[in-house]
């Protein structure tokens, strides 16, 4: 294999430090490209372009790598584990296109369209939006699955009440990540302690201070905007839309069934992927019986014996999505979605992108940046907001949530101790960064997710997630402030002087 040509057992190469501007070069060529990318394509950059940017970028980084004496090999190893941490993000990016699919197939998302169009007006819908989406993923600390559910339907609802798709794609962001940070069902929330060395509740009593705040202002401005919402002219084609759902589908109550399992699956703390996928089969099951002309149509097999065909119907579902023909245009746009294949290129873009930060991380070039803003920060206050940068950096770097807190707490960990500051400060700062900053990355798993699901490019939907624009900032301005800082016994740094002795045989 070539791949071990020039490598020694026994001995390991040399490899120099990183400069500074060794590590900032990756970043600056991404972030031309991204930027040629957006005057080039415009709209169409997120399909191939900016995965052909990340490809580059982690291609420059390598090159430094190699450049300071770093194996072909190791790097390709890196690339390999840092791939496979998305590996379950991206069957559960397949598993809620297939759940799409079938639910509007059987009726479930037009039925919670129906009903949220009785139930919600255009005044209060945005915040009512965001708290219906707080106070579901606080039940059950899932932010995915709750847009995969409630989110696509809501999107819906707007629509049909000539709402922007923009705001309410924030609305659920806003609500869904409030839910997610707060609850102890939350993967994230208990990662973020786990790497700080804090304890759960702890960490969530000391994140009250900066996310209650966060999501109180986020409201305000929702009831504010929602208020002065102009209406628009009512010719965008939802006019009719219950009228036009009722006579497409056999709506009823009995439809929600599949959410409600799916509900009760996640706060059982069910894995989400086996959640999801079983919310996926029962909307099929629930198409079949309740839909049954429907899922025929969309067979299109008319050589298939009645079961086979209605085995294809959902089948074709679950792969390419519902392809509605209502005879409205912009009824059928809303419900023409879903399946696993509309994933693709998200996978495309999530695989790309942790290829990068697997290079950066490999190669050194993203440690040697933080030791730079370590040695420039002084004070408390710049310590966490330090914190809070180098979070949301990693959450662009290494393009997933779970890296941002488990690098960042690794890195930023010693110096907390050092500086006798409570672990809760630490866990608080890497959840007010790099959980809530996620879905606000095109690339990142979290922001490509949001925008394939809820069908809302990230950087439209990114000025209106007012609880994940404010939090970073509520945490660095208590952090100055020093209100809610809580201090322990500060921990010598080890040196040769304070080393215990090494036991004598």
């Amino acid at each position: 294999m070539q791949d071990n040509v020039n490598t020694r057992p026994g001995r390991e190469p040399s490899v120099l430090e990183p400069s500074l501007w060794q590590a900032v070069t990756p970043l600056v060529f991404l972030a031309v490209l991204l930027a040629g990318a957006v005057y080039v394509f415009a709209d169409d950059a997120s399909y191939g372009a900016n995965q052909v940017s990340l490809m580059l970028a982690a291609g420059v980084a390598a090159l430094i790598g190699l450049r300071n004496g770093q194996r072909w090999i190791d790097i390709q190893n890196s690339l390999v584990h840092g791939i496979s941490l998305a590996i379950v993000p991206i069957f559960i990016l397949l598993a809620v296109g297939a759940l799409i699919g079938t639910w509007i197939l059987s009726g479930t998302v037009p039925t919670l369209i129906v009903y949220g169009l009785k139930l919600l007006h255009p005044s209060f819908f945005y915040p009512a939006a965001c708290l219906i989406c707080a106070i579901v993923a606080l039940a059950i600390g899932s932010s995915w699955t709750v847009a995969g559910t409630l989110g696509v339907a809501l999107i819906g609802v707007g629509q049909g009440l000539d709402m922007s798709p923009a705001i309410t794609a924030g609305a659920v962001i806003s609500g869904a990540y409030f839910g997610d940070k707060m609850s102890p069902l939350s993967d994230t929330t208990n990662i973020a302690p786990a790497a700080a060395g804090s304890e759960l509740f702890a960490h969530i009593r000391h994140m009250t201070w900066t996310t209650v705040p966060s999501i109180l202002i986020a409201l305000v401005l929702f009831t504010v905007v929602g208020l002065n919402a102009a209406r628009g002219s009512g010719d965008s084609g939802f006019g009719d839309l219950p009228e036009v759902l009722g006579g497409q589908f056999n709506l009823g109550l009995h439809l929600l069934i599949p959410m409600a399992v799916v509900f009760v699956l996640a706060i059982r703390r069910f894995p989400a992927y086996p959640t999801i996928l079983i919310g996926a089969l029962l909307g099929g099951v629930f198409a079949v019986i309740f839909q049954p002309e429907l899922v025929l149509k969309l067979a299109d097999k008319e050589a298939l014996s009645r079961p086979m065909a209605m085995l294809a119907g959902v089948w074709s579902a679950l792969a390419d999505g519902y392809k509605a023909g209502t005879g409205n245009e912009a009824v059928d746009e809303l419900l023409s979605r879903g399946g696993m294949s509309s994933m693709l290129n998200t996978i495309w873009l999530i695989i790309c992108a942790m290829g990068f930060g697997a290079v950066m991380e490999k190669t050194g070039l993203l440690e040697r940046m933080i030791r730079s803003v370590l040695k420039a920060a002084k004070s408390t206050g710049s310590l966490i907001a330090a914190t809070l940068a180098t979070a949301v950096g990693s959450n662009a770097i290494a393009a997933d949530q779970y890296m941002s807190i488990v690098l960042t707490g690794r890195l930023y960990k010693p110096e907390y101790e050092r500086r006798g500051l409570a672990p809760v400060n630490l866990s608080r700062a890497l959840e007010d960064a790099g959980t809530i900053t996620s879905p606000l990355i095109p690339w990142n798993t979290c922001g490509a997710y949001m925008a394939v699901t809820l069908g809302v490019a990230t950087l439209d939907y990114l000025p209106y997630a007012f609880f994940n624009l404010i939090s970073p900032f509520m945490s660095a301005l208590l952090a100055y402030l020093g209100f809610k800082i809580l201090r322990v016994a500060p921990q010598p740094a080890v040196t040769s002087s304070n080393r215990p002795a090494s036991p004598q045989p």
